[in-house]
């Protein structure tokens, strides 16, 4: 008979099933055992243990640079009572899962906000709680307010029980209200990243000229080091005391089990510390920035510019400068363009000379998309569109510099003037929070800017993705803000491409909508 003892088995047996209840480092390290281990994954995990696990970690992931080990462990989260300010910094990673309080669903009313620490200037201080106190107050008015108008203009349908005719209403009027909200305003967000991202987050976080972000990076790296949060608590608890009926040895055993410390990430997360190399460059940059651009007036610009293909230098340099400043792309691209080939090339180094051994390239290099928008919304809708992952996004920071938008709505119900003396208000506290002698001057005005003001952030996709967030984001469900900013982004690739506007499936943003339909 021939020897078949090194032949594969001629008819293997696929087996695919879920894993549930390991630790999510454990579970990493079992996958990765894949590439450097015969055994199964039930096998892998029978045999492996915490400290096992950190030993692995600290050898093959620290030592060797498998960091795409860390993408194995998935983490979840819940970030409780922050500002908007400090969420859309915590949210703006590219792989990255989670959920955010809803300005639509969720009155605001209650949720406080956040008072950064003014070291004794007590002026400052009060005029911030003022500005922000009166922001409320008017938020609160205008949520009533646009209920009523809302419900005066939209009759029931028959058919629509009062309940959900009013809990729709109530969710346009908090569209239109939401304006008022400050970025100081409180909300809360739950993530579920990989450990990777978690350490790539922590790192940003830690980096940050902002305090409260800081302070965010150093919550979260405790959190994913200390005991999780276990659901299963209570149950544990009874079953343990159930079972310590009948024996003390098997209830000691049960709660070994049911009541045992989960750690997220202890290994993965330990050595996520502030990035000299994001500091380092943003310091440089900033600097090249002021230098080039000064005090240029900045130039009106559309909603929505779709920018022309240019060299990859040009682009490289231009965006470099266009996340510290507030000019459009297209502004501070004529300057560039203007430069000699060594100034550019002096200016692409700036951001790349502090670059570590491990530290990823920063997003502006992701260069090279065929459609780049330069688009200048209102931050309501920008925190919308900023949940879009699979482009690159350059973003500006927060200011008045741009002017505020007016729901139409707000108008034609005689509220206008009212609605433009809160959003001068917050402007003059703004300025003038900034102009105080302190180093964190600029970031607490940021804080008492509405929600209405205008920012402006750069979208760099693929046409896959122009089809796809033109055609979500302009349907008649959605905010009549991100609504006209993904109109345009069609209107502007169909300007364009002719060809190429028969395959978007979008929605006239200039039909009348029926309010009642989600």
């Amino acid at each position: 008979m021939p020897n078949d003892t090194n032949h594969a088995d001629s008819s293997p047996t696929t087996d695919v099933y879920a894993v549930h209840g390991a630790d999510p480092e454990v579970l990493a390290y079992g996958m990765a055992k894949y590439s450097r281990s015969s055994l199964s994954l039930r096998e892998s995990l029978a045999e492996l243990n915490e400290q096992k696990a950190e030993k692995f970690l600290n050898t093959f992931y620290f030592q060797y640079g498998h960091r795409s080990i860390a993408d194995l462990a998935h983490l979840a989260f819940a970030i409780e009572k922050l500002s908007i300010l400090a969420a859309t910094v915590l949210v703006d990673e590219p792989r990255w899962d989670g959920q955010e309080r809803s300005t639509r669903y969720q009155d605001f009313q209650k949720s406080g906000y956040y008072v950064p620490d003014f070291g004794g200037d007590e002026t400052a201080q009060e005029l911030y709680r003022g500005t922000i106190d009166s922001l409320f107050a008017e938020y609160r008015y205008f949520s009533t307010a646009m209920f009523d108008y809302l419900r005066e203009r939209t009759p029931r349908p028959e058919e629509m029980k009062q309940d959900a005719y009013e809990r729709t209403l109530k969710a346009r009027a908090f569209d239109l209200s939401r304006y008022l909200l400050p970025m100081a305003t409180n909300t809360s967000l739950g993530q579920i990243v990989s450990a990777r991202t978690l350490e790539n987050q922590v790192s940003r976080l830690l980096s940050s000229p902002n305090g409260e972000v800081r302070k965010l990076g150093e919550l979260l790296k405790k959190a994913a080091r200390e005991a999780a949060y276990n659901v299963n608590h209570a149950a544990g608890e009874g079953l343990v005391h159930e079972v310590g009926q009948r024996s003390a040895e098997l209830a000691e055993s049960v709660r070994k089990v049911a009541l045992r410390e989960v750690h997220s990430a202890p290994t993965l997360v330990k050595y996520a510390e502030a990035s000299p190399y994001e500091q380092e460059s943003r310091r440089e940059l900033s600097g090249a920035a002021a230098e080039l651009i000064g005090s240029l007036p900045i130039d009106p610009a559309p909603l929505v510019d779709l920018l022309e293909d240019e060299p990859l230098e040009v682009e490289l340099a231009t965006t470099l400068l266009y996340q510290h400043s507030h000019h459009s792309y297209r502004q501070i691209r004529g300057l560039v363009e203007g430069m000699s080939a060594a100034r550019r090339n002096e200016i692409v180094d700036l951001g790349l000379r502090h670059r570590g051994r491990h530290d990823e390239v920063a997003r502006a290099y992701c260069a090279g998309e065929k459609f780049r928008f330069d688009i200048l919304m209102d931050i309501g809708a920008f925190r919308d569109m900023h949940r879009h992952r699979r482009c690159v996004q350059i973003l500006q920071e927060y200011t008045t510099l741009h002017g505020f938008d007016r729901p139409e709505d707000i108008g034609t119900a005689g509220l206008g003037g009212r609605y433009d003396a809160a959003m001068n208000q917050a402007h003059l506290a703004s300025a003038t929070l900034a102009g105080r002698p302190a180093a964190e001057a600029n970031e607490r005005s940021q804080y008492v800017i509405p929600l209405a003001y205008r920012k402006r952030s750069l979208f760099k996709m693929d046409f896959a993705e122009a089809l796809y967030i033109s055609e979500l984001r302009s349907g008649p469900a959605g905010h009549f803000s991100y609504r006209n900013v993904a109109y345009a982004m069609y209107e502007a690739v169909a300007a364009r491409y002719p060809e190429l506007a028969k395959y978007f499936r979008v929605t006239d943003v200039r039909e009348p909508v029926d309010l009642l339909k989600r």
